[in-house]
C-alpha cells in the first residue's frame, strides 16, 4: 500500500490552520495569518517524526503535549501565563469538539451491520470509513463550519443576555416584574418633559390596564378616549408620544407615568427618578427573552437603592 506522506502533510497543516483560526476567534484574538501557518506547521511535525526512528518517542502523549504549547506559543504568542493557558485550553476545546463530531457523524454515517438468514455480515460503507480521504475532506470543513456558526450564535446571545435586566414596574399599586433588554438604540423621550421612555410589552400589563385603553389603543393609534368611571383615575397617567420610524411617517405612542421604576443592574437595585412606559402592541421579543426595551438614560440617572 502506498503512502503519499506530502498528502498527509499538507491536509495535517490545513486543518490545524483551521482549528488555531477557530481558537482565535472562540477567544477575539488578532488574526496573524503567518502566525496561524507557523503554529501549524509546528504540529504538522509531528506526521513527519511518525515516519522517522523517533516515531516512538512523538507517539509519547508527554511529547505531544509538549508540541501543542510549542503551537500555541507560535500562533498567538506568550504575553502572560494566564493568556497561555487560556489559549491552550481553547485549543484542545476546539480541537476536541471537531474530533468528537468526526467521530459522532462517522458513526451516523457507518452501517456496517446487516442480518441474513440468521447470520450476521460486517461490512464497510465506504464514506464513513476511518480510512475514507472524502469522509475527512467534506467532513473537517463542514464541521468548522458548523461550529463557526454555532460560536457565533452563542456569542450574540450572551451579549444579548448581558444587556438583559430584572425590571419592576408599580403600577396603580400593582407590581409587574418584567425581563428589560437595555438598548442604546432606544433614545425616545417625550417631547415636552425630555422624560426618557421605555417600551413594554402591552400583553404584559392588559390584566390592570382599563379596557377603555385597551380598545382604543388597538384602533390604529387614534386615541379617543372616553369618560368612562373607569379611565378617572388614568388620566393623569397618559402621554401621547410622537416618534418617526426610518421610511414612515410619524406616529404616536401611548405612554403611561407609572408610580415607581426599579432596575437591577450590576447586582444593586436602582430606582429610575424619571421614566415613562411607552405601550407596543407586539411582542418586542418573539423568543421571550425580554419584555421591555430599557432607555440607557434611565439606568445612567437612576438612584442607587440597595446593593445585592
Amino acid at each position: 500500500m502506498s503512502i503519499y506522506l506530502d498528502v498527509i502533510w499538507f491536509l495535517n497543516v490545513c486543518f490545524d490552520s483551521l482549528l488555531l483560526w477557530l481558537t482565535a476567534i472562540m477567544l477575539k484574538r488578532q488574526i496573524v495569518l503567518w502566525r496561524i501557518v507557523l503554529g501549524a506547521l509546528i504540529g504538522s511535525l509531528l506526521v513527519l517524526f511518525m515516519f522517522t526512528p523517533f516515531s516512538l518517542y512523538v507517539s509519547h502523549p508527554f511529547i505531544k503535549l509538549l508540541f501543542s504549547f510549542f503551537i500555541v506559543i507560535a500562533s498567538f504568542g506568550f504575553k502572560r501565563f494566564r493568556y497561555f493557558i487560556e489559549n491552550l485550553l481553547t485549543f484542545y476545546f476546539a480541537t476536541f469538539m471537531i474530533g468528537g463530531g468526526m467521530i459522532a457523524l462517522h458513526n451516523l454515517l457507518q452501517n456496517d451491520l446487516s442480518a441474513t438468514a440468521g447470520a450476521i455480515i460486517t461490512s464497510s460503507t465506504g464514506v464513513g470509513d476511518p480510512v475514507s480521504w472524502l469522509f475527512v475532506l467534506l467532513g473537517f470543513p463542514t464541521l468548522w463550519f458548523f461550529s463557526h456558526k454555532r460560536i457565533d450564535g452563542i456569542q450574540e446571545k450572551k451579549l444579548r443576555f448581558d444587556n438583559i435586566i430584572d425590571v419592576v414596574i408599580t403600577l396603580d399599586e400593582v407590581k409587574i416584574a418584567l425581563k428589560g433588554l437595555i438598548d442604546s438604540g432606544n433614545q425616545l423621550y417625550d417631547p415636552i418633559t425630555k422624560t426618557p421612555v421605555m417600551i413594554v410589552d402591552m400583553n404584559e400589563l392588559k390584566q390592570i390596564l382599563p379596557q377603555s385603553i385597551i380598545e382604543n389603543f388597538t384602533l390604529a393609534h387614534v386615541f379617543n378616549f372616553t369618560e368612562e368611571k373607569d379611565m378617572e383615575k388614568w388620566h393623569h397617567r397618559l402621554r401621547i408620544i410622537p416618534y418617526r420610524v426610518v421610511g414612515k411617517e410619524q406616529q404616536f405612542l401611548l405612554a403611561l407615568k407609572p408610580d415607581k421604576i426599579m432596575i437591577h443592574y450590576e447586582n444593586q437595585w436602582l430606582e429610575v427618578t424619571r421614566g415613562l412606559i411607552g405601550l407596543n402592541e407586539s411582542n418586542l421579543s418573539t423568543d421571550g427573552e425580554y419584555q421591555c426595551i430599557v432607555h440607557p438614560k434611565m439606568v445612567q440617572t437612576a438612584k442607587v437603592l440597595t446593593a445585592s
